[in-house]
């Protein structure tokens, strides 16, 4: 991994601001650096701290399959379809004991116990269609009112927005004076993540959010985002798109790949994240001598499974089992002010936030039984900022199979995974040779802050042994029956993923970039943006609404040239194409080096260092409207996202 870089924090004391420089360390949710720093001014803090849960009491929840809705038949071909709604309802998110949480979910309209935090998971088949009507529904189910959002949303981002009305929705409102958190109906939209060939009417774009069918909207309000509309008048289903909903259809025109499903609306995405709108969804294919079973739909009770899904999180919470999430950039910084419209610093966000507890499945520190025997993990890093690097305690090994989309050329054993926001990794882990009656634990050795590389314990601090060093614990017991899956080494999947396109119609220089205060010296960061590079080799940042600059052609192969002029590690997600890491090399020159043996499958999100440049191949295969952009929520919904026009 590369060396870590630095950052310049804002420190604050009699009323004057000092930049001081400290090594790649924010303010955290203790309000100190984490490295010994002062106590900031008093702000709102999770009350219930991560140290004080209780570890390992519940089981893991396994999720299960989510249910469909109907089979149809269209042209002869038989396409599963999904009625699945977003909802607020209460989960045992914390240890059995303590209080409940309230939350979001997905789930199937048609089958009431599915709503759950995480969602269910789609089952797909390669070369299979899946239809799904996305179905807005934060409303009170009893009166049919919108619901607000869960946690603190800033309206002075370029955001939806839909209290501007048609005429400035999707925009940066102008304010008077420093608004409040924004209370208003709620919009949404999904993305199906790392999806080569949904259309651009199915992809998620963040301008085409709607609004629920509640019966109290404001009539000034816009109910829809700049391109729903036109996009339900371009989709082949657009007929069957109603207020409060849209009909999204999924081809699933590639290789075998653990996608997830995601919120994706402008300027909310990591609110909506973190309240708990996410999912997996396996598209399957060959899949011989790998452990099972997975579940299914249908699935009667009782069955022990072999491969199970594994969504990671970091949240917070409060002692009345409420999630905490900061209402004040205070919180990241102790910048106390002036906000937006004194300055053009937001007053809501949070260029990062690292919660105090993993969660995993929707239960925080669970437990799970396993026998001496081999079991398949799908695990996903769905947190928002936070960069995971996991082990087992027992020096376990993992072998890794798979990546964000498909099979590695050939199975390679780790000794830990490191996993930026938004990647996955499909792994095979051996428990044959543990004792019956001892336990594995799986640790995070990631850091409790912004990661720029390097090695735990060298470079950053690793994560607290007490809370967020610690992720699951596996208790493993004699095994109850043949173990009939092929050793991870002898593996052989469906095959190495598909040729990658070779020839390659230009190179494209691309930049990560960080801005500070305009108009206050020494306040930052203000915005993260993507943009071009200047002749110079300068980066040229871009904001969302600039020109469109990424506008591959269809059918072609192009090389991303990602020069990363920030202080940290940014997870870079392109949408609709699966690509292939070809090397990182300094920014200041000298030798290039190749991906690690785990990256050398197809990816749509990679980990791009600090002053290195990241290269990839990139196929373009689906003409329309998309984005590329940082999977650092936070980033991501302040500017850190560009659009892409395939022609």
């Amino acid at each position: 991994m590369a060396a870590i870089g630095r950052r310049r924090f804002l420190t604050y004391g009699a009323g004057l601001f000092v930049p001081a420089t400290v090594a790649a360390v924010r303010f955290g949710p203790s309000g100190s650096s984490g490295r010994g720093g002062r106590l900031l001014t008093p702000l709102a803090q999770p009350t219930l701290p991560g140290v004080d849960i209780p570890k390992f009491r519940d089981p893991l929840f396994i999720l299960p399959a989510m249910p469909r809705t109907s089979r149809l038949t269209v042209g002869g071909q038989t396409i599963d379809y999904f009625e699945v709604a977003q909802r607020q309802f209460s989960q045992q998110v914390l240890p059995s004991g303590l209080p409940r949480t309230t939350i979001w979910g997905y789930g199937s309209v048609n089958h009431s116990g599915s709503f759950h935090y995480p969602g269910y998971t789609f089952e797909a088949r390669v070369h299979t269609p899946l239809r799904v009507k996305w179905i807005n529904d934060l409303r009170s189910l009893s009166t049919g009112r919108f619901l607000p959002p869960l946690l603190p949303t800033d309206p002075t981002l370029h955001w939806a927005n839909p209290p501007g009305g048609v005429d400035g929705r999707d925009s940066m409102p102008d304010f008077d004076t420093t608004p409040d958190p924004y209370t208003g109906p709620v919009p949404m939209v999904v993305h199906l993540h790392g999806s080569e060939r949904s259309p651009q009417e199915s992809d998620g774009y963040p301008e085409a959010w709607f609004l629920p069918n509640a019966s109290n909207i404001p009539a000034v309000y816009a109910r829809s985002g700049t391109f729903y509309e036109p996009f339900r008048r371009s989709s082949p289903l657009g007929s069957r798109w109603s207020r409060g909903n849209a009909v999204f259809q999924y081809p699933n025109a590639q290789a075998p790949a653990t996608l997830w499903y995601h919120d994706h609306t402008l300027g909310m995405t990591r609110v909506n994240i973190h309240s708990g709108l996410a999912g997996l969804y396996f598209l399957r294919g060959d899949e011989g001598g790998l452990p099972g079973p997975a579940p299914m739909p249908g699935d009667p009770p009782g069955i022990r499974y072999r491969e199970i899904p594994l969504i990671i999180q970091d949240r917070s919470f409060n002692s009345d089992g409420s999630l905490f999430y900061p209402d004040s950039r205070e919180f990241f910084d102790g910048f106390p002010g002036p906000y937006v419209p004194d300055s053009d610093i937001p007053p809501h966000w949070n260029a990062e936030f690292f919660g105090e507890t993993i969660v995993v499945n929707g239960r925080t520190w669970p437990f799970l039984n396993v026998e001496q025997r081999r079991y398949r993990f799908r695990v996903l890093n769905a947190s928002g900022s936070r960069f995971l690097i996991l082990r087992h305690d027992s020096g376990l090994p993992f072998w890794q199979i798979g990546a964000d989309g498909g099979f590695l050329p050939r199975p390679v054993q780790v000794s830990q995974l490191l996993l930026g926001p938004a990647e996955r990794a499909d792994v095979v882990v051996d428990f044959s040779g543990v004792s019956a009656g001892s336990t594995v634990t799986l640790i995070n050795v990631g850091p409790d802050e912004p990661f720029g590389g390097g090695e735990p314990g060298v470079d950053f601090p690793p994560a607290n042994p007490d809370s967020t060093g610690k992720v699951l614990q596996f208790r493993v017991g004699a095994r109850t029956d043949a173990d009939s899956s092929t050793s991870p080494g002898d593996l052989a999947l469906a095959g190495p993923p598909s040729a990658m396109p070779q020839g390659v119609v230009r190179t494209r220089q691309v930049s990560l970039n960080e801005l500070d205060s305009a108009v206050l010296p020494d306040v930052g960061p203000l915005v993260g943006l993507l943009g071009t590079l200047n002749p110079d080799g300068s980066g040229n940042p871009l904001r969302w609404h600039d020109d469109i600059t990424e506008t591959p052609q269809v059918g072609t192969t192009e090389i991303w040239e990602l020069h990363n002029f920030t202080e940290d590690a940014h997870p870079i997600h392109v949408h609709v194409t699966q690509f292939q890491i070809l090397s990182r090399q300094s920014m200041e020159g000298g030798a290039a080096r190749g991906p690690e043996a785990w990256e050398t499958g197809r990816k749509d999100t990679v980990i791009a260092y600090p002053g290195e440049i990241t290269r990839l191949r990139a196929p373009f295969n689906q003409a329309g409207l998309f984005v590329w952009h940082c999977h650092i929520v936070e980033h991501e919904d302040n500017e850190m996202m560009r659009r892409l026009r395939i022609t």
